[in-house]
Protein backbone atom coordinates (compact mmCIF):
# COMPACT_ATOMS: atom_id res chain seq x y z
CA UNK A 1 0.00 0.00 0.00
CA UNK A 2 1.54 3.42 -0.91
CA UNK A 3 1.12 5.86 1.76
CA UNK A 4 2.97 9.05 3.48
CA UNK A 5 3.24 9.38 7.15
CA UNK A 6 4.09 12.91 8.76
CA UNK A 7 5.48 12.99 12.65
CA UNK A 8 7.31 15.44 14.57
CA UNK A 9 4.61 18.06 14.75
CA UNK A 10 4.00 19.44 18.35
CA UNK A 11 3.23 22.65 20.36
CA UNK A 12 6.19 24.73 20.58
CA UNK A 13 7.04 28.80 21.86
CA UNK A 14 7.52 31.27 18.99
CA UNK A 15 11.17 31.37 18.16
CA UNK A 16 11.50 27.62 18.76
CA UNK A 17 12.03 24.67 15.92
CA UNK A 18 10.78 21.87 14.88
CA UNK A 19 12.04 19.23 12.49
CA UNK A 20 8.99 17.16 10.35
CA UNK A 21 9.72 13.87 8.99
CA UNK A 22 7.26 12.24 6.17
CA UNK A 23 7.95 8.87 5.49
CA UNK A 24 6.83 6.69 2.24
CA UNK A 25 5.88 3.22 1.97
CA UNK A 26 5.26 1.19 -0.87
CA UNK A 27 6.39 3.51 -3.46
CA UNK A 28 10.11 4.99 -3.91
CA UNK A 29 10.19 8.99 -3.07
CA UNK A 30 13.26 9.58 -5.81
CA UNK A 31 10.84 9.08 -8.58
CA UNK A 32 8.95 12.12 -7.82
CA UNK A 33 9.40 15.70 -6.69
CA UNK A 34 8.05 16.24 -2.67
CA UNK A 35 6.65 19.01 -1.16
CA UNK A 36 4.95 19.95 2.51
CA UNK A 37 1.59 21.96 2.39
CA UNK A 38 -0.12 23.21 5.34
CA UNK A 39 -3.70 24.23 6.59
CA UNK A 40 -5.23 26.81 9.37
CA UNK A 41 -8.47 26.13 10.30
CA UNK A 42 -10.54 28.23 8.57
CA UNK A 43 -8.01 28.51 5.78
CA UNK A 44 -7.63 26.80 2.54
CA UNK A 45 -4.18 24.33 2.27
CA UNK A 46 -1.19 26.39 0.90
CA UNK A 47 2.09 25.09 -0.40
CA UNK A 48 4.78 25.49 1.70
CA UNK A 49 7.99 23.97 0.25
CA UNK A 50 8.93 21.45 -2.36
CA UNK A 51 11.87 19.52 -3.07
CA UNK A 52 13.11 18.62 -6.77
CA UNK A 53 13.79 14.79 -6.94
CA UNK A 54 17.55 14.90 -6.51
CA UNK A 55 17.02 17.64 -4.04
CA UNK A 56 18.84 20.00 -6.30
CA UNK A 57 16.48 22.60 -5.90
CA UNK A 58 13.88 23.71 -3.40
CA UNK A 59 11.34 26.62 -3.35
CA UNK A 60 9.58 28.23 -0.23
CA UNK A 61 6.15 30.24 0.36
CA UNK A 62 7.04 33.92 1.03
CA UNK A 63 5.95 33.49 4.42
CA UNK A 64 8.70 31.12 5.50
CA UNK A 65 11.71 31.77 3.46
CA UNK A 66 14.60 31.48 5.69
CA UNK A 67 13.03 29.90 8.11
CA UNK A 68 11.85 26.58 7.16
CA UNK A 69 14.08 24.06 5.14
CA UNK A 70 13.05 21.45 3.55
CA UNK A 71 15.48 18.22 2.59
CA UNK A 72 15.33 14.67 1.22
CA UNK A 73 17.00 11.11 2.12
CA UNK A 74 16.03 9.01 -0.90
CA UNK A 75 18.01 6.12 0.47
CA UNK A 76 15.65 6.59 3.83
CA UNK A 77 12.60 7.23 1.79
CA UNK A 78 11.85 10.13 3.95
CA UNK A 79 11.01 14.40 3.44
CA UNK A 80 12.24 16.63 6.17
CA UNK A 81 10.68 20.04 7.01
CA UNK A 82 13.20 21.69 9.18
CA UNK A 83 11.23 24.39 10.96
CA UNK A 84 13.38 27.52 12.73
CA UNK A 85 11.97 30.85 14.06
CA UNK A 86 8.39 30.14 14.33
CA UNK A 87 5.41 32.08 14.80
CA UNK A 88 2.28 31.96 15.83
CA UNK A 89 1.35 32.37 12.43
CA UNK A 90 2.93 29.29 11.45
CA UNK A 91 0.34 27.39 13.66
CA UNK A 92 -1.38 24.26 11.52
CA UNK A 93 -1.71 21.20 9.92
CA UNK A 94 1.33 20.31 8.37
CA UNK A 95 0.94 17.96 4.96
CA UNK A 96 3.43 15.55 3.14
CA UNK A 97 2.53 15.73 -0.57
CA UNK A 98 4.07 13.45 -3.63
CA UNK A 99 3.27 10.36 -5.90
CA UNK A 100 -0.37 11.76 -5.92
CA UNK A 101 -0.31 10.92 -2.07
CA UNK A 102 -0.87 13.38 1.06
CA UNK A 103 -0.45 11.98 4.54
CA UNK A 104 -2.67 12.42 7.34
CA UNK A 105 -0.98 15.45 8.63
CA UNK A 106 0.91 16.82 11.63
CA UNK A 107 0.00 19.06 14.02
CA UNK A 108 2.03 22.26 14.74
CA UNK A 109 1.22 24.48 17.18
CA UNK A 110 3.32 27.74 18.34
CA UNK A 111 2.39 29.07 21.03
CA UNK A 112 3.37 30.96 24.47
Amino acid sequence: QEQLVESGGGLVQPGGSLRLSCVASGFTISRSAMSWYRQAPGNERELVATITILGSRTSYADSVKGRFTISRDNAKNTVYLRMNSLKPEDTAVYYCNGWGLWGQGTQVTVSS
